[in-house]
């Protein structure tokens, strides 16, 4: 059992949060509102993910988010109120409802300790519209949680979000605080269910290997002739299981299995949920300061180290590799300049994961007060990495070969807290679970010097090493 330094704060007996909720619903009568409450209180070492198995209900949106390198990871169980949204404005709304609920929430509790107070979760898909009309997700949601339970440096914190009007009763709400406080602190840590054996899948190929390679052939043409510089086609692996899909099974071995990627799971509410392991952050703004990743140009790990060293060399020597990566890094600052940031580009460096290496080139800014950070999402959404350039014809030639809805594959998820801090990372080697069915997503870049069998080949490495994962 891991100890927490962190102990348990006991405002929950404290007079002052009774004395403090007490005030609010004076107001509250006083002037007929209704205003929403956040409440921060260390306690004692949880896992965020046990507390989100064990906390989440089947109609409810959740949202988990966890990075091992920087000991951090934070879950959003069920919404005290929330925004679901499709069409071209979805940002620009997403913005304005984070800001305007902002207005109406008092915070209590010590704010200064890591990922108290409020904090919005968001989801976009990839395009502004979706095309299947039953696809289980919208364009753009944003909530905030009632329950937030957060990690980082094994400190702990727990979030209560609630709504507080002049018929609460801070008695009832108070208890209700006490309980939760309880079950959270009797938590175990995560053992995988005894009872859950691995799921045999019956796999049907969607997308197959000719298609796939036929569309790279075709985009290969449009390229050579200089309508595209580059276009990210990706391919889709359906499988069923004889039983439901483990979420947080799943959640736990992508963990597991891919340490220094980001692990995420979104849910509607209605069963369905979209998790991954993705490598790929969009957006950190920490105290005003932007890290955003220009992620391209890939190659896979070796079976030995002088096999990995050597495939090393070959991406960091590859002209179509660097011309790939180049297209990301250009795109970024060019973007960033347009919002009147001034973009640092560090030097570039390789990214090595479990079964694959990138190009990798972080870039720095400083984030003026004025520019939300929703605004920077969508001005580098989506960027060459995951769709292309030039972007609009890149879009036309994904529509015409991808059969299926991309749906939040490839998309901006994250978070925002009330001082403008914001992580957000790609969606990318992603699978939406639906009971007992998953849809697994993986793409490739296609640029000058591309080849069809090796575009699909880095496909499957990555849909294989996702599906290892989920069973």
């Amino acid at each position: 059992m891991t100890v927490s330094p962190c102990r348990r704060n006991s405002f929950v007996e404290d007079k002052d949060l009774y004395k403090f909720l007490l005030n609010v619903q004076k107001n509250c009568l006083k002037n007929g509102l209704r205003q929403i409450v956040s409440i921060s209180l260390k306690i004692d070492w949880v896992d965020p993910l046990v507390a989100l198995d064990k906390l989440a209900q089947a109609n409810a949106i959740n949202f988990y988010f966890e990075n091992r390198d920087k000991g951090e990871a934070i879950a959003g169980i069920d919404a005290v109120t929330k925004l679901q949204i499709n069409g071209e404005e979805r940002f620009i709304q997403a913005e304005y409802f984070i800001k305007s609920n902002l207005r109406n929430i008092i915070s209590f509790g010590n704010n200064n300790q890591a990922f108290a107070g409020p904090h919005f979760f968001c989801y976009f898909s990839f395009f502004s519209e979706n095309n299947q009309i039953d696809y289980p997700f919208p364009s753009a949601t944003v909530f905030l949680p009632r329950w937030q339970i957060s990690l980082k440096n094994q400190c702990c914190t727990l979030v209560m979000n609630t709504v507080i009007n002049s018929s609460v009763n801070i008695e009832i709400l108070l208890q209700n605080l006490r309980n939760k406080l309880e079950f959270i602190s009797s938590l175990e840590p995560y053992s995988s269910n005894v009872d859950y054996l691995p799921a045999n899948l019956s796999r049907k190929f969607v997308a197959h290997g000719e298609r796939y390679k036929r569309s790279v052939a075709s985009a290969l043409e449009k390229i050579q002739s200089s309508e595209l510089n580059k276009v990210v086609l990706a391919d889709i692996l359906d499988v069923r299981s004889n039983q439901h899909f483990n979420l947080f099974h799943s959640l736990n071995n992508l963990r597991k299995t891919h340490p220094n990627c980001y692990i995420f799971a979104t849910s509607n509410g209605k069963g369905q949920n979209f998790i991954g392991a993705s490598p790929e952050r969009l957006i950190t703004i920490h105290n005003q300061q932007l890290i955003t990743d220009a992620l391209a140009g890939s190659a896979p790990r070796g079976k030995t180290p002088a096999e990995d060293a050597a495939n090393a060399d070959r991406l960091l020597k590859s002209e179509k590799e660097r011309h790939e990566h180049l297209l990301v890094m250009d795109f970024i600052t060019q973007r960033l300049t347009q919002l009147g940031l001034l973009p640092q580009v560090l030097p570039p460096r390789l990214r090595q994961l479990s079964n694959i290496q990138h190009l990798w080139t972080p870039i720095n800014a400083i984030v003026p007060a004025n520019v939300h950070p929703l605004k920077i999402v969508a001005q580098l959404h989506p960027t060459p990495a995951v769709a292309g350039a030039a972007r609009d014809i890149a879009y036309e030639e994904i529509r015409r070969h991808e059969t299926f809805e991309r749906g939040l594959y490839a998309a901006p998820l994250g978070w925002i807290d009330s001082q403008g801090n914001c992580e957000f990372i790609v969606g990318i080697r992603s699978a939406l679970l639906d009971g007992d069915r998953a849809r697994l997503y993986a793409g490739a870049g296609i640029v000058a010097g591309s080849d069809p069998d090796r575009e699909f080949a880095e496909v499957q490495l990555k849909l294989q090493a996702l599906l290892k994962a989920l069973v």
